[in-house]
């Protein structure tokens, strides 16, 4: 999935231990067979190539994963949508070499495909149909939340009563710390990312965090991250980053950009009306903000 999965289980059998971490790698990998858009043959693909032109058998899995997807676009009003993959990425490539935006005009024609209404499902048949020609569907905003779910599962069916899934800093938690304690995590500083600037107990929770100090450009001496706008086209800016806790690292990941895109005000009313969702925003001006149901400890 081009990120670093990190797996924890506690066990008083060291190899019952080992057997469950090798069946969630290899859960892991099915996953990315599934749903990578960089494996030929992944359904996704396959969904993507008759954009326009029929409709494509894919497994129930999959199915469920697009159903949720949609329903996270409207509950975000479409700043969270898997059909992202249509921008043209010669436009964005976030590094020493991109000293400009686009006019809002051009910015505006890459994002044109972009639309999670157009998105067919049915979920009698299991199958999927991109409506418009050049339409691509992509799980990179979600597939690392849902395959550290799954890992965590197929983890829990063999017995382990106690772990950890972390998917690039997208990890889920359940059970307790060997001593007894809950697990505890530490929310990055996003000037200074192998810091952290707060802690959470969050045993049998999920955190997702977005931010804009992984791949981002500065252009005039304004930091733009990665997260594109799906209806400008443009970076979203104003925040540095998000981050999501709630019981799903599926939900995590997917609340944790659209937040980005919409805004502190915005997002957090979102946030506030969600049920055992909570979020924490740190603003381009070091400003922290909370839900209503989450109390900090710095």
């Amino acid at each position: 999935m081009g990120n670093r999965f990190e797996f924890t289980a506690v066990c008083d059998d060291e190899v019952i231990g080992k057997l469950a971490i090798s069946a969630a790698i290899a859960e892991v990998r099915r996953i990315e067979e599934l749903l990578s858009t960089f494996k030929e043959n992944s359904q996704v693909n396959e969904v993507n190539r008759y954009a326009g032109i029929s409709p494509v058998k894919v497994d129930e899995e999959v199915v469920g994963l697009i159903v949720r997807s949609l329903k996270i676009s409207s509950i975000t009003q479409g700043a969270f949508d898997i059909t992202y993959g249509s921008i043209d990425k010669s436009l964005w490539n976030f590094d020493v070499n991109m000293t400009a935006l686009p006019d809002p005009q051009t910015a505006l024609k890459t994002v044109e495909l972009i639309n999670y209404e157009n998105v067919r499902v049915s979920i009698q048949n299991s199958t999927v149909m991109l409506k418009n020609k050049g339409m691509r569907i992509g799980f990179g905003g979600i597939g690392k939340g849902y395959a550290a779910d799954r890992a965590k599962q197929v983890m829990r069916d063999m017995g382990i009563k106690s772990g950890i899934v972390n998917a690039a800093g997208d990890l889920v938690t359940w059970g307790m710390q060997p001593d007894g304690q809950p697990w505890t995590i530490g929310i990055a500083d996003p000037d200074h990312k192998k810091h952290a600037f707060s802690a959470l107990s969050i045993s049998n929770m999920a955190v997702a965090t977005s931010g804009n100090y992984e791949k981002y450009a500065v252009i005039n001496g304004k930091k733009y991250a990665h997260t594109i706008d799906p209806k400008t086209g443009l970076p979203a800016a104003g925040i540095k980053s998000v981050s999501i806790i709630c019981p799903s690292a599926e939900l995590a990941d997917a609340l944790a950009t659209p937040v980005m895109v919409m805004g502190v005000e915005v997002g957090l009313d979102l946030i506030n009306q969600l049920q055992n969702v909570a979020c924490v925003v740190i603003d381009d001006d070091d400003r922290i903000y909370a839900s209503k149901n989450i109390n900090l400890k710095y």
